[in-house]
């Protein structure tokens, strides 16, 4: 009688819950600490001297914190917009056609910022950006979105094209059986069931748009700073909770649009 062998699992591995459990620790304990230690009444970063909502209240009092935060909201949906649509149509151009020459090629310029160092990138753009103010005398917020919606377009298009490429195209064809044209059959069945893809594009794109420092910093013109470079100058010049509590906001942020996410697309699965 032949011995049963069961499938491999990686659960069943030695060692595989105490790493998974330290894994999350190391994750997560320090985010847990920055939003602990937002709600502290006095100004040490290790000593928690009560519980106070005083840094929430200086936050939102910061007309500086303000202009920024607005600032970086409007330039993350932005560029994440323009980035989902052009990575809407690089992903259609590159998925619904015959191979074609010079395809790979096209591929791995569209993801070259995910395989280049964000301060090459950034440098470069640098370099471009300074040559047009020069001989534009523009140095408006302009050069920002372009910049970002540049950066952003590869992480718009990994989950459109993932997505296109799990959608059966005989149904596309079906469409077209029955009198639709071209424009028709993406309007009425493409377009709907990319819309999961899209929407985790865009959210990707918000997110890397609204976090991006390097990008930002050899970009943007004086008094163009987003929330991540403001952060970054003040806490140059003194470390204050009142920073815990702007990114436990943006981070209460960032759930509320992941769990929006979330539950759009579960509705519409």
């Amino acid at each position: 009688m032949s011995a049963v062998v069961k499938p491999f699992s990686v659960r069943r591995l030695p060692g595989f819950g105490a790493i998974a459990i330290l894994t999350f620790v190391l994750l997560y304990l320090p985010i847990v600490i920055l939003v602990f230690y937002s709600f502290n009444a006095g100004q040490s970063q290790s000593n928690f001297e009560g519980f106070s909502l005083r840094w929430y209240a200086a936050a939102f009092a910061n007309e500086q914190v303000q202009e920024v935060s607005v600032r970086s909201l409007w330039l993350a949906a932005a560029a994440a917009g323009i980035a989902t649509v052009l990575a809407t149509l690089a992903a259609l151009g590159t998925t619904r056609v015959a191979r074609f020459p010079g395809q790979t090629m096209i591929y791995a310029l569209i993801n070259q910022p995910l395989m280049v160092p964000e301060v090459v990138t950034g440098i470069a753009l640098l370099i471009f950006v300074a040559f047009l103010k020069v001989q534009t005398g523009y140095t408006g917020m302009g050069y920002l979105v372009a910049s970002h919606t540049a950066f952003c377009i590869p992480f718009a298009y990994l989950p459109i094209r993932a997505r296109l490429e799990t959608l059966d195209p005989t149904l596309e064809s079906a469409a077209a059986d029955l009198y639709a044209s071209p424009v028709q059959a993406f309007r009425f069945i493409t377009l709907p069931l990319l819309v999961p893809g899209i929407l985790a594009g865009f959210m990707l794109s918000f997110v890397i748009s609204l976090d991006t420092v390097v990008i930002t910093e050899f970009v943007k013109s004086a008094g163009q700073d987003t929330l991540p470079t403001y952060m970054l100058g003040q806490l140059r010049r003194v470390v204050t909770p009142e920073m815990n509590a702007i990114a436990t906001l943006f981070l209460a942020l960032s759930l509320v649009i992941v769990t929006a996410f979330f539950l759009l697309t579960r509705k519409r699965g």
